[in-house]
């Protein structure tokens, strides 16, 4: 049986998060030559290339097991070490990645984790809820908001609830381009507001209405805050969740287009099926917030 080196899985994780050799030695404190040692050594005991040489560096396909592994191996050390020195003792803090998509790191997922960040690192990886999952087949990431009701290989799956989206548009973009109503002409001619080129959430909207997605002008805002804020300002109209429109619809600065069509998206948390300590306060801090949040 082959014998895997902890200093060497060390090393994979250090490479894949860092982006480079040189970055890894300087987190590991190490000189890049040791680092470059050790991934060889790795690759050579389990007879696999894990790493492409690239710019960032990136895992392969073969090397995704082994990259869970190493993240397996550091949060089961750290907890270890936590639990041997006493709760009360301050130390280093476990390390967690979790992916989470823009509309809920925005809303109501930084104020679940913030009263554990004193014990826990937090790694957070924004990626859209639609593509979440890849984050933790490729052992980035130990758990995920994610749209995917299927599990991830090694992973358990929770609901967490629905997240409701309205087609609003500023009042005076509202008067210029649907002041006949939110028509396939209208939408097809009137510029939109897309988070990003991941984003379909808009583009879904625009075939269910029989609209080329194509045939609109579009602004690409990624950042959730300054994505509201271009609808508010009347760059174009977007989909905006309920907490990021309701105001503005109650003052009348905001005007809902088509409120017979609104978008639901049911959010999962999915995390490795290996218990951890500070993973499980992490889960059971998310879903108290997304009881209170979401549908």
């Amino acid at each position: 049986m082959t014998s895997i080196d902890s200093p060497q899985l060390a090393a994979l994780a250090a490479v894949v998060d860092e982006g480079s050799f040189e970055a890894a030695a300087d987190v590991l404190h190490l000189t890049q030559p040791a680092v470059s040692q050790r991934i060889k050594a790795l690759e050579a005991s389990v007879g696999q290339i894990l790493v492409r040489r690239t710019r960032p560096v990136t895992v392969t396909e073969a090397g995704r097991s082994y990259l869970r592994l190493a993240r397996q191996v550091s949060v089961l050390t750290d907890d270890a070490r936590r639990e041997a020195a006493g709760s009360g003792t301050s130390g280093r803090s476990v390390v967690l990645p979790i992916a989470v998509n823009s509309d809920s790191l925005g809303s109501w997922v930084l104020p679940a984790l913030a009263p554990l960040a004193a014990e826990i690192a937090f790694d957070l990886h924004r990626e859209d809820e639609a593509h979440s999952a890849a984050l933790l087949r490729d052992g980035s990431v130990m758990a995920a908001i994610t749209t995917s009701q299927a599990p991830v290989q090694g992973c358990t799956v929770r609901r967490l609830g629905i997240m409701t989206y309205r087609v609003c548009a500023a009042r005076g973009f509202a008067d210029r381009w649907f002041s006949g109503g939110a028509t396939t002409a209208t939408l097809a001619e009137a510029p939109v507001v897309v988070f990003d080129r991941k984003d379909d959430l808009q583009d879904a909207y625009l075939r269910n209405r029989s609209v080329d997605p194509g045939a609109p002008p579009r602004h690409y805002v990624p950042s959730s805050a300054d994505y509201a804020d271009a609808v508010r300002l009347g760059m174009g109209w977007g989909l905006l969740t309920e907490p990021q429109c309701l105001d503005g619809l109650e003052s009348g600065a905001l005007v809902e287009l088509d409120p017979g069509r609104r978008t639901e998206v049911t959010l999962y948390w999915q995390q490795w099926s290996l218990r951890t300590a500070a993973l499980d306060r992490v889960s059971a801090a998310v879903h108290e917030a997304a009881a209170r949040h979401l549908r």
